[in-house]
């Protein structure tokens, strides 16, 4: 019997340049937790989230290899561009996350009281745990909407935004449970519906895109997406206003960093970093909003 369906392997998938990105990003996360698994050693919180990132990453890489080389990503029920787009990026802020946690909190150049091997094998791991983020960002920029070109909305710079506003919003929910006493008035309270309220939407947005179902939806998906931007600019700039004053104004709170509070455990560092993102958020939907005015939505790219 003759095949008519055409090569059964994409041989593209690993010799086009977004395919040897890939193969070093599994080369790269596998070297990495295996150093740290074997002598390299982590431990509490921080060393928990650096482990899963590379196991995660690396777990979703090989899963993205393996249906592009078998074609296998045509059975799937999802806008594969926009879920490759989304994990690139999703992948590249993880990762260097990873690589600044990581050496911050357990590479050391004495080899007491680790001892050199141990010392050594930590320094690796932060080496190729660079060069994993260094792949992702590769990929990236390799798959990232060029001017003029039709794509996978994920893969534009508005898609690409949308991720990385959801992983700063990651960023401000943590520090807000990190007894940044934000229940203690009605105005900060609003902020975190403000925080809360974007970040559920913005995730919403990307599952849409993800599992390429914006086509069935009833409203226009890509000017419902114009629209919430410019709410979340609006929104956001109520909380860059409001949080700075009830947490830093000498009325409500303190401008200075109180010289008793215990390193770590401080409710002012915890309400000075969600000031931080907050800002940075909000920049990130201007130009988000900037950017979605010359965009065209793909659905099933």
């Amino acid at each position: 019997m003759e095949s008519t369906g055409g090569p059964y392997l994409n041989t593209a998938a690993v010799t086009s340049p977004v395919g040897i990105a890939r193969l070093l990003q599994m080369t790269f996360g596998c070297t990495t937790f295996s150093l740290v698994a074997h002598r390299g050693g982590f431990s509490a919180a921080y060393g928990t989230f650096c482990m899963f990132v590379w196991t995660f990453c690396f777990a979703i890489t090989i899963f993205i290899i393996t249906c592009e080389f078998t074609h296998l990503h045509s059975c799937l029920s999802i806008s594969w561009g926009n879920f490759t787009a989304a994990f690139a990026m999703l992948a590249t802020l993880m990762s260097v996350t990873a690589a600044v946690i990581y050496p911050l909190y357990f590479v050391q150049l004495d080899c007491y009281p680790i001892g050199c091997e141990v010392r050594d094998f930590r320094i690796a791991a932060s080496v190729f745990a660079g060069l994993l983020f260094v792949a992702y960002a590769a990929e990236v920029f390799l798959t990232r909407a060029k001017p003029g070109q039709v794509t996978s909305y994920m893969a534009t710079v508005s898609g690409l935004l949308k991720i990385v506003q959801a992983f700063v919003a990651c960023i401000i929910f943590g520090a807000l449970v990190n007894d940044s006493q934000y229940s203690k008035y009605v105005a900060t309270q609003w902020c975190v519906a403000v925080y809360s309220f974007c970040f559920v939407v913005t995730v919403v947005v990307v599952a849409f895109s993800v599992t390429g179902k914006t086509a069935v939806l009833w409203f226009p998906f890509e000017r419902s997406v114009v629209i919430y931007t410019f709410g979340a600019v609006l929104l956001y700039m109520s909380a860059a206003v409001i949080w700075p004053v009830f947490c830093f104004d000498s009325k409500y709170g303190s401008p200075r960093r109180p010289g008793l509070c215990a390193k770590g455990r401080c409710p002012w560092d915890s309400q000075l970093v969600v000031a931080i993102f907050t800002y940075v958020n909000l920049l990130l939907y201007i130009v988000d909003l900037a950017y979605s005015q010359r965009i065209r939505f793909v659905s099933h790219l």
